[in-house]
């Protein structure tokens, strides 16, 4: 296998939060090359889909967590044929629910988060920390986990990350894409329903949508191992 795998990461974390997941890709296929590029450090939300196709190469496989995989969705259908193959990680094409999309987060609920961002970055940040690690093995060590893998941006990039949360719709794009695509989710995830790994696999019976038992939102960090597998599963299936 001499593919490229580019990982994205989620809102207001690093590369760091990826990292245990690149390990357990290189362990299990060393000669696989894999990276783990930062998000955009931009306030115009309009502009990270630009910036991403600038900075990332070309002809890899393009995979990403909750917004990275949003990101990483909307960027292999804008690439189409030197985009090798995509991977979401929690990751809905819809993060903030609409009416044809009721398979995502209560806009209510959203939107009342994204006004506490705006009153107190902090508490939110930590909050939202918790909500990541809800449903996990042992949720007070991934957090603190995932409070040491926070990115340090500017409030005004990670409220351009929110606005990128609730606008961005992936449905068209998993549509118009037509390389091999694999839709990991978890079973226990607070922030991304269950139901939402059903409504992928009914908007695109030809992608593979997995539920990964048991797993919080952060499960590419505690579960590293078992989507390395998957990654790797559909990767050589795409070769064969």
């Amino acid at each position: 296998m001499r593919d490229q795998l580019i990982l994205l990461p989620g809102w207001a974390f690093g590369p760091a939060a990826l990292q245990p997941l690149c390990e357990a890709l290189a362990e299990q296929a060393p000669e696989l090359t894999v990276a783990v590029e930062a998000l955009p450090e931009l306030a115009d939300a309009g502009a990270w889909l630009d910036a991403l196709d600038a900075r990332l190469p070309t002809d890899s496989w393009l995979a990403g967590w909750s917004l990275g995989g949003m990101l990483a969705t909307q960027l292999a259908a804008r690439r189409l044929d030197t985009c090798r193959g995509l991977v979401t990680l929690a990751s809905n094409p819809c993060f903030r629910a609409r009416a044809q999309w009721p398979e995502a987060m209560d806009a209510e609920i959203f939107d009342t988060f994204h006004e506490a961002f705006r009153l107190d970055p902090q508490e939110t940040l930590k909050r939202f920390r918790m909500l990541c690690s809800r449903g996990g093995y042992d949720p007070r060590t991934l957090a603190r986990q995932l409070q040491v893998s926070q990115a340090q941006s500017s409030v005004e990039v990670l409220d351009a990350g929110l606005q990128l949360l609730a606008q961005l719709d992936g449905r068209d794009a998993l549509h118009g894409y037509f390389g091999p695509q694999l839709h990991l989710f978890g079973g226990q995830d607070a922030l991304v329903p269950v139901s939402t790994c059903e409504a992928v696999r009914r908007w695109m019976p030809g992608a593979r949508a997995e539920l990964i038992d048991g797993a919080s939102h952060a499960f590419p960090l505690e579960r590293a191992d078992e989507v390395a597998t998957a990654i790797l599963a559909i990767m050589r299936s795409a070769e064969a």
